[in-house]
């Protein structure tokens, strides 16, 4: 097996396709590149495609969940383009499962996974729509004649701002490790979706929660049907491609009767009060009501990680990244795949092929570009 890593050498290396991340979505355009004729990167060679992660080892931000994140209240996973998961145990952390999973992959299919490499900074080498993007890093600078960005959220929590202080324990769910540290105590869970279910539903078993959101909770009794897949998603593509701020695709789902949902209906977990006016010194208040907490838990979502993306200057003035499909529509050398409508396992993968095929279409047939050259 191939083992690849991070070098100290600064030189200039160039490749024909880059991918940022090695998560999902990254993992999905990898295998695509590789399966439409693009020769895996080799030190020392010029050509070909290659994966810069910033983790220290696989599983993209699996490797970050929270331990008490078992398999069987995982909210939806979907395997990897020919691989199927085998069956874990339901009781298994999520952080180990899923990142043995990916390791096994990347080996099986001999992916150029370089790590641990962190992306500065993206910018064109002129202003020739045609020209080279550099990809600036820690280890030095890449040169390719395309990207695809496939950073995902988990480096960005959001936590919205809230007038007034409180002085007691405030974590965003990136940092939720379990409800141990919350027995016997009162915590307040902040936000809609699967994050703040499977706090409720494993923080209400040892101590007190309290439910707010800023609104109602969209609940989905029905199966989830390809029908209302597809409607979800297109609900998202349209900001997408009107250059809106993306909303997940899990925040347009609804709530439905997963294992840690069932979960903390039965503790009784899911009595939802409306988003507090401020915080105080104790807790939060409405008005003249206020409740005291021992702990603020803010399952609050995420932002896109594309910060590095600035000099390319693809924003919309709405504020978000136009797309068409995956391409970014202010400059066609660019794909962004787990963004917006492709924010989960089953979308990243569609998203990696659709960005491969296009950017064969752009570059050319891959087994008539020329071939990896020593640099």
């Amino acid at each position: 097996m191939t083992v690849y890593g991070a070098t100290n050498d600064r030189s200039q290396r160039q490749v024909d396709v880059l991918v940022v991340g090695a998560g999902q979505a990254g993992l999905s355009a990898a295998y695509h590149l590789r399966r439409r004729g693009f020769a895996p990167y080799r030190a020392g060679t010029d050509g070909g495609f290659v994966v810069l992660d910033a983790g220290t080892g696989p599983g993209g931000a699996w490797a970050h969940r929270a331990p008490s994140l078992r398999m069987a209240t995982v909210h939806g996973f979907h395997d990897l383009p020919d691989a199927v998961l085998p069956a874990p145990d339901p009781q298994a952390p999520a952080r180990e499962v899923v990142p043995g999973y990916f390791e096994a992959y990347e080996a099986r299919h001999a992916l150029p996974v370089v790590r641990p490499v962190s992306v500065r900074t993206v910018r064109a080498e002129s202003d020739r729509p045609d020209s080279r993007l550099l990809v600036e890093t820690d280890h030095g600078t890449w040169s390719t004649r395309a990207l695809i960005n496939a950073t995902g959220t988990w480096t960005r929590p959001f936590v919205p701002h809230c007038p007034g202080h409180y002085a007691g324990r405030q974590l965003h769910y990136a940092e939720y490790r379990g409800p141990e540290e919350f027995a016997g105590k009162r915590v307040l869970v902040v936000g809609g979706g699967a994050s703040a279910i499977q706090v409720l539903s494993e923080v209400a078993a040892v101590g007190e929660t309290v439910w707010v959101t800023r609104t109602p909770p969209v609940y989905h009794d029905g199966p989830f049907t390809p029908e209302y897949g597809r409607a979800v998603v297109a609900k998202v593509e349209e900001r997408v491609r009107q250059g809106l701020p993306v909303r997940s695709v899990v925040s347009v789902t609804g709530l439905g009767p997963s294992v840690a949902y069932r979960r903390a209906e039965e503790l009784g977990a899911l009595h939802r009060r409306p988003m507090f006016d401020r915080l105080t010194e104790r807790g939060v208040a409405w008005e003249d009501d206020e409740l005291a907490v021992d702990a603020i838990v803010w399952a609050t979502g995420f932002r896109p990680e594309v910060g590095h993306l600035a000099p390319l200057g693809l924003r919309s003035p709405g504020g978000g990244i136009a797309l068409t499909g995956t391409r970014a529509i202010a400059d066609p050398r660019v794909h962004l795949v787990g963004y917006g409508p492709s924010a989960s396992t089953i979308g990243a993968n569609r998203a990696g092929r659709a960005a491969v095929n296009d950017l064969v279409r752009l570059l050319g047939d891959p087994a008539k570009l020329p071939a990896p050259v020593m640099a």
